[in-house]
């Protein structure tokens, strides 16, 4: 029987490093770094994580949202998501605030679902998939502005939003990632 494959850390000798660009939400950094007997050059966006969540009612349907993303000139479905940008603030806690801000949504029943990197090549973003069911409103509804102000929402039966991911409707990496995770773990898998 071989060993269960998984990835690994790998440390490497960093010879330099400076922000090449600083931005708003995240910079590129511009690396040199010692790999085997060469020195090689790589620039990434680093990014400081994010969290989202696969929300599912008493019927098994997954809230999504209809949001503006400039890069792709798209209003993508996506789940309710959004960056690990307050200090000390844990990945659920993120997922927390994010359900609560996006939907107006609170959940009693949180599972970790995985953190997964969603482009290793390019960025140092490592998004952490949630759970949440048992759901309530908020108190109170939540100002939105900028891309979120005019944010469409859809209740999906779950199956229905993974057939959209695999016959390509919904491209999003975390939607795709977060809803097949949550029917394989209803699936008991």
């Amino acid at each position: 029987m071989t060993e269960e494959l998984r990835d690994e850390a790998h440390e490497v000798e960093i010879v330099e490093s400076e922000v090449a660009f600083r931005g708003i939400v995240w910079d590129i950094v511009s690396e040199r770094f010692v790999y085997g007997d060469d020195q090689l050059t790589r620039q990434y966006l680093a990014h400081p994580g994010a969290a989202a969540v696969v929300a599912l009612d008493a019927d098994e349907r997954v809230l999504l949202i209809q949001q503006y993303r400039h890069p792709i000139g798209e209003r993508d479905w996506e789940l309710p998501a959004g960056l690990l940008d307050v200090a000390g603030e844990s990945p659920l806690e993120a997922a927390q605030r994010e359900l609560a801000e996006e939907a107006d949504l609170e959940a009693a029943d949180w599972q970790e679902l995985s953190a997964v990197h969603l482009s290793p090549g390019g960025t140092s973003e490592l998004i952490h998939l949630f759970l949440a069911r048992d759901l309530t409103p908020t108190e109170g509804a939540f100002e939105r502005e900028g891309e979120e102000a005019d944010m469409r929402v859809e209740w999906l039966p779950l199956e229905e939003a993974v057939r959209a991911v695999v016959e390509g409707r919904f491209r999003n990496a975390t939607t795709g990632m977060g809803l097949l995770l949550a029917a394989a773990r209803l699936r008991g898998a």
